[in-house]
């Protein structure tokens, strides 16, 4: 597989859109206002989030042996599953308890992001055979 990263943004994405068509019409008549808004965030912060492992998955073509990008990549799904996972879960299951697990995955997200922002914040070596002199 050319990029782990980018296929699992893509395949993030595609049930983001398909969990978001899914609440606007099959559950929007069957959820109170606040589960439907904590469901919708639980798609907002996937498809944002997807996107965001699509940019790590660019971002390593151009740095394959980025140690932060891998782990702000693997961070960046296991927070995907376990915030917006876990919101799904809390309004379709109606079990309130799986709440403690959405804290968890907004650690990791924010962590997938500040690896990613150090990452940029470094300087990078220029490669000499991909610029013009």
């Amino acid at each position: 597989m050319k990029s782990v990263f980018l296929f699992l943004g893509a395949l993030s994405a595609l049930v983001g859109v398909g969990m978001g068509a899914f609440g606007a019409h099959a559950l929007k008549a069957s959820l109170s206002p606040e589960q439907l808004t904590i469901y919708q965030t639980g798609v907002s912060y996937q498809m944002w989030h997807a996107l965001g492992l699509i940019g790590i998955g660019l971002a390593l073509l151009h740095a394959p042996t980025s140690k932060l990008l891998k782990w702000a990549g693997h961070l960046m799904f296991i927070g995907i599953i376990l915030f917006s996972g876990s919101l799904y879960l809390l309004v379709l299951l109606d079990m309130k308890i799986l709440g403690i697990i959405t804290p968890f995955g907004g650690v990791s997200l924010i962590c997938a992001w500040a690896l990613l922002s150090i990452h940029a914040a470094k300087k990078q070596p220029i490669n000499r055979y991909t610029h013009d002199n």
